[in-house]
Parts: structure tokens; C-alpha cells; sequence
């Protein structure tokens, strides 16, 4: 362990003198990508320094009890042994966890899609009620939400909604939301007070940049159509609706709701660099064995991750089997606190993994 971490803090005191270097300073994506990469290991080596001291001092401390007749000084000395190495495991248990390699895209924004399962209105209402819980779940991280494409439900909600999320870490967050989401309750549609099952999926996707997924333009098909709102009601004469169709992967992204041509053209462009880059991510991860921590299914009511009882006021986590209050978790309030402890179960297993 020791050895590790002393290359480690040697590697930290690179980065720092990298980010002194005149060269790398002229250069703000450099410096940016370094100083990024600096920040990430300050809390790992912060505890590499504490761990490393803990046992110069207890290596001290016992050198010091060799050499001493002194009874009172032996004792102090063997209480500060004792006192350093009971750091030790707690120390070494934070460590391997930092150790642990994390996701390489959670620093990347995101592109979320809401899609209406099964339960007809009330599921396109209950899709409306989890783009609300995100926006707020946003709102407490200080991220920022742009719509890139939606299709609102008759009665209220959406029937599918596509939206951005930019800001700090946010694919480290969102990522666990991703798979089937299940709502018992009595629907604002039902007349005569019934409990009815419905579902929606949510599917998030880590934002792909041009350099991490090349398209090229031979294997796109563009149309272009008038963009229309509710009950067919046309929006405007003007061709500004976009739709692209991959066509080696048959994969199809559509926007109408940015205000010219050119800007959902960029929408449909960002979803499909976004949804090729999945695929390769899934590609990747079937050839080395991994499973997904959430599958999105097929929005089938007995392919959950979580179900929202309201009744009950009860939500269920089923992956972790962790429970919380309906509207606590559907308004924003207690969902962080749902994830923090995905995220944990996360971690603890990459460890048990890694021992």
C-alpha cells in the first residue's frame, strides 16, 4: 500500500507542476483538462498524506520505544502507536474505495428520453410528473434543463420528451434513473375512484461529442416536415421540423420544437451522436461480460426499477429494495438521498469486486 500511494502522491505533484508550466498555461483546454484531473485526485490524495503519516509516525513512535527506559515515556508512546494504527483500517477502507475506477463518462451531460408505457393517458401524465421530478432533482444541483424534442399527451403529460441536462457530474447522477418506472395510484382520468398500474421508461444517455462518435454523411437520411401541436393544429407553413434517420442502424431522431430548421437539425444530431454512442457502450460491455446496472426493458409492467405506490405513500426501489414516501421522492425532496444510496450499493460492490 505504501508504495502505491507514494507513486500516487508523485504522479499529484506532476499534475501540479504541469499546471505551472508556461506551456500548458497558454493552453486553456490543456490547462482546463489538467487542472480538471488535478481537482478529482485532491480528496484521494489528501488521505494517501494522512495514511502515509500514520505510519512514519507509528514507525517513529516504536524506534523512540526501542531506545527509551523511561516507563511514562513508553506509555505515552505505545498510546500513540495504538492511536495511529487504529486509524489504519478505516483509512485503507476510503482508500481502496477512491481506488476504484470510476465510470469514465460521469462527467459528461446527459440526454434524457421519457416514453410513455403502459396505461395510455395516465402514463403520458405520469411520464409529465418525472420530467417535474428532474427538473427539480436539476434545480438542486444547479443544472441546466433544455427540451429537445417532445410529444404531448391528449389528457396532460407527454407521450415521449427528450431533454439536456448540462452542469456539474451529471451522467454520475442521472445514470440510475435509467430503466422502467411504475406508478400505482387512482389516475385523474378515472371517474370511479380505481387504483390503475401504469408505467413509463427513462432512458439517459451520456452526451457523445463529435470526436467520440464520427457520422458520416453518406449514412444519414434528412426530411424535413412543418411542425404541428396537439390535434394536428399546424404551427407554422415553414419546413422547420427535422427528422434524420441513420441508416445503417436504422436509428431515427426527430426535433420540432426549436424555433428555425438549422437548430433542430443540431437537436436531431446531438440525440443520434448520443444514442450511437450507447450502442457502443452496450457493444462494449456485452464483449467484456458486463451487465448494466438498470435495463430500460420493454416498458412492461413486471420490468421495473421502481414503483411509485401512492396509496401506500411508498416508493420502492427495487434494486436495492430501498423505501421512501411518495411525495417525498415524485417532488424532488428525497430522490438525491435514493441515489446516494445506489450510488453506495454501486460502490460496495466494485470493492467486493476488486477484493
Amino acid at each position: 500500500m505504501r508504495d502505491k500511494l507514494e507513486k500516487l502522491l508523485e504522479a499529484y505533484a506532476e499534475l501540479e507542476r504541469r499546471m505551472l508550466d508556461p506551456a500548458v498555461v497558454s493552453d486553456p483546454k490543456e490547462y482546463a483538462r489538467i487542472a480538471k484531473e488535478h481537482a478529482g485526485q485532491a480528496e484521494l490524495a489528501a488521505k494517501a498524506r494522512e495514511y502515509l503519516s500514520a505510519l512514519d509516525d507509528i514507525e517513529v513512535a516504536k524506534e523512540m520505544l526501542r531506545e527509551t527506559a523511561d516507563a511514562d515515556e513508553k506509555e505515552i508512546l505505545q498510546e500513540d502507536i495504538a492511536l495511529n494504527e487504529g486509524k489504519l483500517p478505516a483509512l485503507e477502507d476510503e482508500i481502496k474505495i477512491m481506488l476504484i475506477p470510476g465510470d469514465p463518462h460521469d462527467e459528461k451531460d446527459t440526454i434524457v428520453e421519457i416514453r410513455a408505457g403502459v396505461g395510455g393517458d395516465e402514463a403520458a401524465i405520469f411520464a409529465g410528473d418525472l420530467l417535474r421530478m428532474y427538473q427539480r432533482l436539476a434545480e438542486s444541483h444547479r443544472w441546466k434543463v433544455e427540451t429537445l424534442s417532445s410529444s404531448p399527451g391528449e389528457a396532460g403529460g407527454f407521450k415521449t420528451i427528450e431533454f439536456k441536462v448540462t452542469g456539474d457530474k451529471v451522467y454520475s447522477v442521472m445514470k440510475y434513473e435509467s430503466g422502467v418506472h411504475r406508478v400505482q395510484r387512482v389516475p385523474k382520468t378515472e371517474s370511479q375512484g380505481r387504483i390503475q398500474t401504469s408505467t413509463a421508461t427513462v432512458a439517459v444517455l451520456p452526451e457523445a461529442d463529435e470526436i467520440d462518435i464520427q457520422i458520416a454523411q453518406e449514412d444519414l437520411r434528412i426530411d424535413t416536415y412543418c411542425a404541428s401541436g396537439p390535434g394536428g393544429q399546424g404551427v407554422n407553413t415553414t419546413y422547420s421540423a427535422v427528422r434524420i434517420t441513420h441508416l445503417p442502424t436504422n436509428t431515427v431522431v426527430q426535433s420540432q420544437d426549436q424555433r428555425s430548421q438549422i437548430q433542430n437539425r443540431e437537436v436531431c444530431m446531438q440525440m443520434l451522436r448520443a444514442r450511437l454512442y450507447e450502442m457502443e457502450l452496450e457493444r462494449q460491455q456485452a464483449e467484456q461480460g458486463a451487465t448494466r446496472l438498470a435495463q430500460i426493458g420493454h416498458g412492461n409492467r413486471s420490468e421495473k426499477i421502481r414503483t411509485y405506490n401512492q396509496p401506500q405513500d411508498r416508493v420502492t426501489d427495487h434494486r436495492i429494495g430501498f423505501n421512501g414516501t411518495y411525495n417525498g421522492v415524485l417532488l424532488g425532496d428525497t430522490l438525491p438521498g435514493v441515489i446516494d444510496a445506489l450510488a453506495a450499493a454501486e460502490r460496495a460492490q466494485k470493492l467486493a469486486e476488486a477484493v
